[in-house]
């Protein structure tokens, strides 16, 4: 009996077979406008994804970063709740399904699947490569225009990664409150830019004000201690890249560096991290600087040196975005 194969490595088969064949001029020509749209700060009142063309574009340049992204952010939500699994879930804007596939990464097994977006052809698109995830065979992909007008049914998860870069203040508002009176937990993904953190911060604060406990990537619920327009809170997730993501990518290296901002918050019982390493941590001969969000809603550094023992041992392993101390640590 063969074993599942992950839904990492399922969707970049279906990812190769779907687009195989595809001309790497369109793809390319796709890729470009597709870029200008992503990383602009203009809403659109039209769906950036027009045809299959496009969609295949997309599904190539940004599904496995966004993956890979909302996974982590969902990896960081489950190590606070580590005794919740979602029975239902809502992807808001989901378009070709990828957080619905970083959903399935994070926690196997089926469940009651909505993805909304009011892109016809990417819900097509995402239709098809689930075919390839057992999980997401019984999904629902509805077409739904995302903003002021969307109503939402109650349910245990909502995703909302690389939305709100698209909508206009009223309707990012109106989206972000209509998600936190609908979910159990509410996980929200933008780009790793100072433009996308400010989004992310703005609909942090709404779920706040809704009733809901930030559980990551913060320690607290309370204010961002960064001060706007000085920095940003971002993290990096690592993307392995096809020959064909290479192609469309213009890149040569078989791996990429997603960066993105995120916040999850819940009504469930969650145990936040006492705290959270925020910048790339520094290792020196003898020592570990790490930069850490703390509960007392402050940014700190900390040195980690041999004479900590095990704790050296663990902060020479962590990584951007891993609670500090390690779990391990703090049991």
């Amino acid at each position: 009996m063969n074993a599942p194969v992950p839904p990492a490595e399922a969707l970049r088969r279906s990812l190769a077979e779907l687009l195989d064949g595809l001309p790497p001029r369109q793809a390319t020509a796709a890729v470009d406008r597709l870029i200008a749209n992503y990383r602009g700060d203009t809403p659109t009142s039209a769906p950036i994804l027009r045809d299959r063309a496009d969609v295949a574009a997309y599904a190539a340049y940004r599904m496995p970063a966004t993956f890979e992204a909302v996974r982590s952010a969902l990896a960081a939500f489950a190590d606070a709740a580590p005794d919740w699994t979602p029975d239902s879930h809502v992807d808001v804007g989901g378009g070709t399904g990828a957080a619905t596939w970083a959903v399935t990464a994070t926690w196997p097994g089926g469940r009651e699947v909505t993805v909304l977006d009011w892109a016809e052809p990417a819900l097509a698109l995402g239709r098809e490569l689930a075919a390839a995830n057992p999980a997401l065979r019984g999904a629902r992909w509805q077409r739904a225009r995302i903003g002021a007008d969307l109503t939402l049914e109650d349910t245990d998860l909502v995703t909302v990664s690389y939305v709100l870069n698209e909508l206009a203040e009223p309707d990012r508002a109106a989206l972000v409150d209509a998600v936190a009176a609908a979910a159990q937990a509410v996980v929200i993904v933008e780009a790793g830019t100072p433009a996308g953190y400010a989004r992310v911060i703005e609909a942090r604060d709404r779920l706040v004000r809704a009733g809901l406990r930030v559980v990551a990537p913060c320690p607290h619920s309370a204010a961002c201690p960064i001060e706007p327009g000085r920095d940003w809170c971002h993290f990096s997730a690592r993307v392995s890249r096809s020959s064909l993501h290479r192609q469309v990518k213009g890149g040569t290296l078989p791996y990429e560096d997603e960066k993105f901002s995120y916040v999850a918050a819940t009504r469930l019982p969650a145990r936040p991290a006492p705290a959270r390493i925020v910048r790339r941590p520094q290792i020196r001969k003898g020592q570990v600087l790490l930069d850490l969000c703390e509960t007392d809603e402050r940014l700190a550094r900390t040195t980690v040196t041999k004479r900590h023992g095990d704790l050296y041992k663990a902060a020479r392993d962590a990584e951007w975005g891993d609670p500090w101390p390690p779990p391990e640590a703090d049991a």
